[in-house]
C-alpha cells in the first residue's frame, strides 16, 4: 500500500512539471514519467511545434527585451529555423511516414498569446520563464527518442540535436537564476 501511494504521489508531482506540459501529445506525460519514448508522430508534432514556439517567442523577443536577451533569443531563431528545415528534409525525403504540423499545439498557442499580452520586464522575464520550461521539454523528449524511437534515421537526428538543445536549456537556465 505504501509503494502505491509514493508511486501515486511521484505521479501527480511529475505532472505538474514543465516537460509534461509540453509533451500533451503524448499519453498524458505518462510516458515522459516512465521513460517511455515517443512515438514517431508524437516526437515529429512535438518537435516541430517547439520550433515553432521557440522561434515566434524569440521573433517577439526581439522587439520587446534587452540586449542580452534579444542576442539569446537570435540563436534561438537561427538553430530552430535549421533544425525545422533538417527535420522537414528527413520527413519529406519519405523515409519517416508522418505529417509536419502546419500550427502550434493549443497549449503551445496559449503560451505564445499570453507572452504577447506583455511588455517590458513582465515580458522578459515570462520569456526566460518559457524559454526553460520548453528547453526542458525538448531535452526530455529527444533524448527518449534519440535512446529508444522506432525510425532510425529520425533516432540518429534526435540524437545528435540533443547536444545543442542542452545547451539552448544552460542558457535560458541562466537567465533564470
Amino acid at each position: 500500500m505504501k509503494k502505491f501511494i509514493l508511486t501515486a504521489v511521484g505521479i501527480g508531482l511529475a505532472l505538474t512539471t514543465p516537460a509534461f506540459s509540453q509533451l500533451a501529445a503524448e499519453k498524458i506525460g505518462v510516458d515522459t514519467l516512465i521513460g517511455v519514448p515517443p512515438k514517431t508522430e508524437d516526437f515529429i508534432q512535438e518537435a516541430a511545434t517547439g520550433d515553432m514556439f521557440e522561434i515566434q517567442s524569440s521573433k517577439l523577443a526581439m522587439e520587446r527585451t534587452d540586449n542580452a536577451t534579444k542576442a539569446f533569443a537570435q540563436q534561438m531563431i537561427t538553430d530552430h529555423q535549421k533544425t525545422s528545415e533538417k527535420l522537414k528534409g528527413l520527413v519529406t525525403g519519405g523515409k519517416i511516414k508522418a505529417a509536419l504540423p502546419t500550427a502550434m499545439t493549443s497549449s503551445r498557442r496559449g503560451t505564445l498569446d499570453q507572452l504577447k499580452g506583455l511588455q517590458g520586464e513582465a515580458f522578459t522575464k515570462q520569456y526566460h520563464s518559457d524559454q526553460m520550461s520548453a528547453h526542458e521539454g525538448a531535452v526530455d523528449l529527444f533524448k527518449r527518442y534519440g535512446e529508444e524511437g522506432d525510425n532510425d534515421e529520425l533516432k540518429a537526428w534526435a540524437a545528435t540535436m540533443l547536444p545543442a538543445l542542452e545547451h539552448h536549456l544552460q542558457m535560458a537556465q541562466s537567465f533564470n537564476k
